[in-house]
């Protein structure tokens, strides 16, 4: 049997993180993001930054709307879950989801994306400070 490593050339895979960035085919993005397979959206949460409190359904119907079978969801240091309301969107569209700390969060996305699963990790940076 014939022993090889997968490419995953064409795909955006998670080769970094930190507090406050991730590196995706090492390249630094600063920011709450979504990252997929074959996109990055820049932007995501703006009012989450640090806190998670601040997330909002439309944050979530914005993940909804890329019609991936599983959201990740990395919320910082430590694993912390929004409102039950607020998964409503990902819900109603049968998308399946999990919350994890930033670390997890981007191992599991990338474990995931080398499958081929249709994946999304939505990363929420932590204010500084």
């Amino acid at each position: 049997m014939k022993l090889y490593q997968d490419s995953n050339d064409n795909l955006n895979v998670v080769t970094g993180y930190g507090d406050d960035h991730v590196m995706v085919n090492k390249v630094r993005h600063d920011g709450n993001l979504i990252v997929t397979a074959d996109g990055i959206h820049t932007g995501w949460a703006p009012a989450a930054r640090g806190d998670l409190a601040a997330l909002t359904a439309n944050d979530l119907a914005a993940l909804a709307g890329l019609r991936p079978e599983i959201v990740i969801i990395g919320t910082g240091r430590r694993q912390r879950f929004p409102a039950p309301a607020l998964l409503r969107p990902l819900i109603e569209a049968r998308i399946g989801f999990e919350f994890m700390d930033l670390p997890a969060a981007c191992r599991t996305y990338n474990i995931l994306v080398g499958e081929g699963r249709a994946v999304a990790v939505a990363l929420l940076f932590e204010a500084a400070g």
